[in-house]
């Protein structure tokens, strides 16, 4: 941890030290009404997922504008959004390991939690963490509808995981977990169409087949900011687990919108310094891997259409131009990164300003929650 903030608030923008994690508040908060204005009239509610942000000033801030509670991936991460007030939590992930169920259930007599499942030992094993605690736990059958990472397969695999959940006195069968990662970045607008549509066929199929065995399904979640308009009209899903929307990153940002995407706007930004000018044809700037992510590319310089960042090394970004006097030593720049999640993950606090002015230092007080 920096043993000094690079801001405070009533700062002017000019003197911010760098690199920093800057949220533009007015996008912000465009961006949190678009999403409710989005869902507005639809009989489907938003779970806001918060490993894109990590922070509770944000999480409460979704949930003062209609999100019934937030997703999160580890139990550490929902731990301290449980302290910070969100009392309806669902990870969506798989967890193993009796030091996480045991602060699983825990966490289940502060808060609703839910959990998602793909293996009956899973199942067997929340039942007597949930047991050994006097709580009940709402768990989900994650169904594989097209990220092929974790999941059932679709149908009958579904209802034997359904139909035990529902045998045990200690859990609660809560639904499908339906999420298809990797529709979120097709960049074709008919391509995400076409993807969302058949994890909806998947996710129809599922909720059939578990409710002919006379088991109610109530929920049937997922959906990300890429393709949620699609989950939202699909019919089927009920619940939208969007979290990037608050921020927009570079990657998104990449998409093809379609007709009857939602506009979001670019609000998080890392704040760099030009640190060299070694050479006429580029200059070396103060954010690097570790004040950025790059696992989805290279972040883009906003409203800089002149300068190109290449290259990223611990500490160094090396960002190409073809005009000599376009940056000068000193010169301040916004990055727009490439992948949001990880980049949040790398600092303290947002700096959250509007228009010239910093207003506020939200803590990312779920930094680091890996456990």
């Amino acid at each position: 941890m920096s043993p000094w903030h690079a801001a405070q608030p009533g700062d002017h923008l000019g003197v911010i030290d760098t690199p920093s994690l800057i949220l533009d508040l007015d996008a912000f908060e465009r961006n949190l009404q678009r999403m409710a204005d989005a869902l507005r009239g639809h009989d489907v509610r938003l779970r806001a997922h918060s490993k894109s942000h990590k922070c509770p000033e944000i999480a409460l801030r979704q949930v003062a504008r209609g999100a019934v509670g937030i997703c999160c991936q580890k139990v550490s991460e929902a731990a301290v959004f449980v302290d910070a007030g969100i009392q309806d939590v669902l990870i969506t992930n798989e967890v193993m390991g009796d030091v996480k169920l045991r602060h699983l259930a825990a966490l289940a007599s502060r808060a609703r939690i839910g959990v998602l499942v793909d293996h009956p030992q899973q199942v067997q094993a929340l039942a007597l963490a949930a047991k050994a605690h006097a709580v009940t736990l709402d768990v989900y059958v994650e169904v594989n509808v097209g990220a092929n990472r974790c999941g059932v397969a679709p149908g009958d695999e579904a209802v034997r995981l359904a139909l035990q959940i529902a045998a045990s006195p200690t859990l609660r069968f809560a639904g499908l977990q339906c999420y298809h990662g990797p529709a979120q970045h097709l960049r074709a607008p008919q391509d995400r169409a076409a993807a969302i549509g058949s994890a909806a066929q998947a996710a129809r199929m599922t909720r059939q087949a578990i409710e002919a065995c006379g088991v109610a399904v109530e929920r049937v979640t997922g959906g990300g900011t890429g393709s949620f308009v699609h989950e939202r009209d699909s019919g089927i899903f009920d619940e939208i687990q969007a979290g990037s929307y608050v921020f927009m990153d570079r990657d998104y940002g990449d998409n093809q919108r379609g007709e009857g995407d939602v506009a979001f706007e670019h609000a998080l930004f890392v704040r760099t310094t030009v640190m060299s000018r070694a050479t006429a044809t580029h200059a070396v700037v103060d954010a690097g891997l570790k004040a950025s992510s790059v696992d989805s590319g290279m972040p883009t310089v906003w409203q800089r259409g002149d300068l190109r960042y290449t290259k990223a090394a611990d500490e160094h970004g090396v960002l190409v131009t073809a005009d000599a006097a376009a940056l000068s030593l000193g010169d301040q720049l916004m990055l727009v990164p490439g992948h949001c999640d990880p980049t949040v993950n790398l600092y303290d606090e947002l700096i959250c300003v509007r228009g010239e002015r910093v207003e506020a230092l939200w803590p990312i007080a779920a930094r680091g929650a890996l456990l």
